[in-house]
């Protein structure tokens, strides 16, 4: 009797810090581009020494989810299954702050004006956007904030645009229209110009552009900056942790801990975000 006591005792114990341990940790989510190419393996590495930092700062164990899918990133933050989550492409981002879920801590610096160009060959005759009706403009993945960004351009300049092949439309309503076709990877863009596949190509790579020029190529219009490369914690958490994650991030250069892990993850710092910005931003890419 006194056996099985004392084993029910040390059960009930053993739950129990369990599940103090599991309470006591935080669900940092990572959703990087998807137009870029890096391995979970490499992404892991890179945000790794950043969980341990804010792990410290919260005095709580962190715990990195990879989440390269966008649509499960946006599953993930419906049920809030993230106590704070690294989100890439703004679109995704803006969405959930939008839908009051999530609100946005610090912006990643060097990455506060993000801005697409649309590249064109030297000798193209296109001299604005309103020039690209009847023409055909490649864009990296559908669902990156490439994409998004160039259907805000063309909507906002009240240009209609197409997906479907030439052959699934008839002559009017082809000229009238911004074809818009897609490949993967940023880089990929200029081969689809370069080769008559398309006569402009949507990137917001400065190293994709500046090759692009460097080789004799042209920027016929570029779009408004966004900020992207967002930490967000979810409303669920309280007040004071999101504080303590906000002010983490801002102060990551004073320290010799946040600049090591600034050094690991790449990036300059943090900087804090803008209401108004955010607000202007949802509303332009018609989140």
């Amino acid at each position: 009797m006194t056996y099985r006591f004392a084993f029910s005792v040390a059960l009930a114990s053993l739950l129990t810090m369990g599940a103090t341990a599991q309470d006591n940790e935080l669900v940092f989510g990572v959703t990087e581009g998807v137009t870029y190419q890096a391995t979970p393996k490499e992404i892991r590495e890179k945000f790794t020494p950043l969980a341990e930092y804010l792990g410290k700062a919260t005095g709580r164990r962190v715990k990195v989810v990879l989440v390269p899918a966008y649509n499960d990133a946006r599953a993930g933050m419906a049920r809030q299954e993230y106590d704070f989550v690294f989100v890439h492409p703004a679109h995704v981002a803006m969405a959930e702050i939008k839908a009051g879920r999530y609100k946005a801590v610090a912006w990643t610096s060097g990455f506060t004006d993000y801005a697409v160009s649309l590249m064109v060959n030297a000798d193209a005759k296109l001299k604005s956007l309103e020039d690209m009706k009847g023409n055909t403009l490649v864009t990296p993945d559908p669902d990156s904030i490439t994409s998004a960004m160039v259907r805000a351009m063309l909507r906002t300049s009240k240009l209609p645009a197409t997906t479907t092949k030439p052959d699934g439309q008839n002559a009017k309503e082809l000229a009238a229209s911004v074809r818009i076709i897609s490949t993967r990877y940023q880089d990929a863009v200029p081969f689809y110009i370069e080769n008559g596949f398309a006569q402009a190509g949507a990137t917001a790579a400065k190293s994709v552009v500046k090759a692009w020029i460097d080789k004799g190529g042209k920027v016929l219009v570029q779009s408004r900056a966004v900020p992207i490369k967002q930490v967000l914690v979810s409303s669920a958490m309280p007040a004071d942790e999101q504080e303590r994650i906000r002010a983490a991030l801002l102060g990551m250069g004073q320290s010799k801990p946040g600049k090591e892990a600034l050094d690991a993850i790449g990036y300059k710092g943090f900087v804090a975000t803008n209401p108004e910005v955010e607000a202007s931003t949802i509303a332009w890419l018609g989140l």
